[in-house]
């Protein structure tokens, strides 16, 4: 005989699956037994999601192959002229719909060759979003340039593109907008402000490969764009970045510099004509890359369809804030970022809430935080270097400026992010996911009290 279920009790778990239900929009049933749905993991219940995520990197044992053709060969790197870089180089540019593709050795190396051939120099000023990796403050400081902080739109999480103007002073040489995440900037009125300015513009779109602004790839509406091929990005090869371009002396010029000064292309036969390094790409990895393009575009796919179904369901969970893109553009998701607003769950501190989120079996971050105040900056500001470049009043206003970062600062203190493989998961797996935020929605007073 099956045990008897008390009339408050039976009440209480239709109750409890009826909201599960309607958290679903009513498209199918409640993913969890009600009172499993009524009770999150951080206080005794079951975790919504039990299963595995998509490992990542992932690797096929048909690019084996082409691999092994090549360490055979010996010809190993793309000093001959000839090979799987070259390629690379020219798919692509196809692929994002670039002119121009130059392959480098890292996302860093890519933005540090842009910036340089775009006339980034000791004493310049270059104006970016302080939201990004530290790899973007780091490329503009190997310059001894000021990077300069517009602030983020909190509704974005990339450039407010308003506060760039009033950045700009006689220093000002670029503006390098970050496609963070993969959610494209709004480029129009950046270009204008560049245009205005006569400002060149290069685009870090290290986290945005097939990103869309207004029907054009991320990484070719400015002068330059850069990406990167890192181990946890969407197209990895360990290592690795390219630069892409619609000009042929700078591409050119971004190949001498990458290449120890080396002339080529429209500059051939001037010799080692300037100042250069070694940022080359590998063979190999070219060739792994190449082999992944197919595997980009489908699981990109997945991903918005994936990131699509979250944010419709999530922006109707109160205290839940997804992002907003740019008219007629597509992000692409290298992590899935949402805003959260402890108001709405009783004060549950964001710290807090990533922990009981976690219990639920849905990894989690919190994202970048204000990178300015660990000490990188005050670092270079004080070197000999940074001293000689700039005044004193300076240095000192571009420091005290970071307290006008408002928007920078509520981004940092009230993001969450998600990591670019669990949108490679089932619809079902998503739908776990909204459950598991509900129930801590549901349950976010008694969460506070157990942090207490």
């Amino acid at each position: 005989m099956k045990k008897q279920v008390s009339r408050r009790g039976f009440v209480r778990m239709a109750a409890a699956g009826s909201a599960a239900l309607s958290w679903l929009g009513g498209r199918r049933a409640p993913l969890v037994f009600a009172a499993e749905v009524d009770k999150p993991a951080l206080l005794g219940g079951r975790p919504s999601h039990n299963g595995t995520w998509p490992r990542w990197p992932q690797w096929r044992e048909s690019w084996e192959p082409e691999i092994l053709k090549i360490l055979r060969s010996g010809r190993w790197y793309r000093g001959s002229g000839v090979g799987s870089v070259q390629e690379f180089e020219a798919a692509y540019a196809k692929l994002v719909g670039a002119k121009r593709c130059l392959a480098t050795s890292s996302g860093t190396t890519a933005l540090i060759t842009s910036l340089h051939v775009m006339g980034v120099d000791a004493g310049d000023e270059v104006i970016l979003s302080p939201y990004t990796f530290i790899a973007t403050y780091n490329a503009v400081l190997m310059h001894k340039a000021l990077p300069v902080f517009a602030d983020t739109d909190p509704e974005t999480l990339t450039v407010d593109t308003t506060s760039i103007e009033s950045r700009i002073t006689q220093r000002t040489r670029l503006i390098l907008p970050v496609h963070i995440y993969g959610l494209p900037c709004d480029m129009d009125p950046i270009n204008a402000i560049a245009g205005k300015h006569q400002l060149a513009v290069v685009e870090d779109a290290c986290q945005a490969w097939l990103a869309e602004y207004q029907g054009r790839m991320c990484g070719t509406l400015g002068d330059l764009g850069c990406f990167s091929f890192q181990n946890s990005k969407h197209l990895p090869c360990g290592e690795g970045g390219a630069i892409t371009g619609n000009n042929d002396e700078i591409v050119d010029r971004c190949s001498a510099f990458h290449n120890c000064g080396r002339a080529t292309g429209s500059l051939q036969g001037s010799g080692f004509f300037t100042r250069g390094s070694n940022f080359r790409m590998q063979h190999v990895q070219a060739a792994m890359l190449l082999q992944q393009f197919d595997k980009l575009v489908r699981e990109t796919e997945t991903r918005r369809e994936n990131a699509n179904y979250l944010s419709a369901e999530l922006e109707a969970i109160p205290g839940i804030t997804p992002v907003r893109l740019p008219r007629n553009s597509r992000a692409v998701w290298h992590l899935y970022p949402l805003r959260y607003d402890e108001k709405h769950f009783h004060g549950l501190p964001r710290s807090v809430f990533l922990r009981a989120l976690r219990a639920e079996g849905i990894p989690c971050g919190s994202g970048y935080h204000e990178q300015y105040n660990d000490g990188l900056l005050d670092e270079a500001l004080a070197s000999n270097g940074f001293e000689r470049l700039f005044s004193k009043k300076r240095l000192q206003d571009y420091r005290e400026s970071f307290r006008d970062l408002t928007g920078n600062r509520l981004v940092c203190e009230t993001t969450v992010t998600l990591s670019q493989n669990l949108l490679l998961a089932k619809r079902v797996d998503m739908e776990r996911l909204i459950v598991a935020i509900r129930k801590i929605q549901t349950h976010s007073e008694a969460l506070v009290k157990l942090a207490a």
